[in-house]
């Protein structure tokens, strides 16, 4: 994993995230991937532009979210880019859903416990701050189909 700087090329925001540093930097992050080891590289290589880093990153699904996160460090983006998604948060152990279509964003508090849930075939463009992001397994499908907020071993 390595931060690319000048990259004259196209890039596909689904496998290549950008990263929004300090000076109004915008770098591609190549070799990037959701395991241990490359968010480690990610997090060292993004250290000195701490809580005001962002990633920039689109994610296609469809289906519930399979985690709840929360990002401490600073508030997300989330844009609806096609078909619909509903974001859950929990709200003091309320869940609070927010639909959305294309087009359509919503901004997830920092420190917010979030999940995404996409209704068929959906993309979504996140704007996300990492440093110091949690993820925890989703264990709670509510009436819907939708998950409710974290139980008991996933709370804060």
């Amino acid at each position: 994993m390595r931060l690319l700087n000048d990259e004259p090329r196209a890039m596909d925001l689904r496998t290549v995230p950008v990263h929004l540093g300090l000076g109004s930097t915008a770098k591609p992050v190549e070799g990037f991937a959701w395991d241990p080891e490359a968010l480690r590289a990610y997090s060292a290589a993004v250290a000195a532009d701490g809580a005001e880093g962002r990633m920039v990153m689109i994610f296609d699904g469809d289906g519930p979210g399979d985690h709840w996160e929360r990002h401490p460090a600073g508030d997300e983006l989330v844009v609806c880019l096609s078909g619909s998604v509903t974001v859950t948060r929990d709200v003091d152990g309320v869940p609070d859903r927010v639909p959305l279509g294309p087009g359509e964003a919503t901004i997830n508090p920092a420190g917010v416990w979030h999940a995404v849930d996409m209704e068929g075939p959906s993309s979504i463009l996140a704007v996300t701050a990492g440093l110091g992001t949690d993820h925890r397994p989703r264990t709670d499908p509510g009436p819907t189909g939708h998950a409710g907020t974290p139980g008991p071993e996933e709370a804060p």
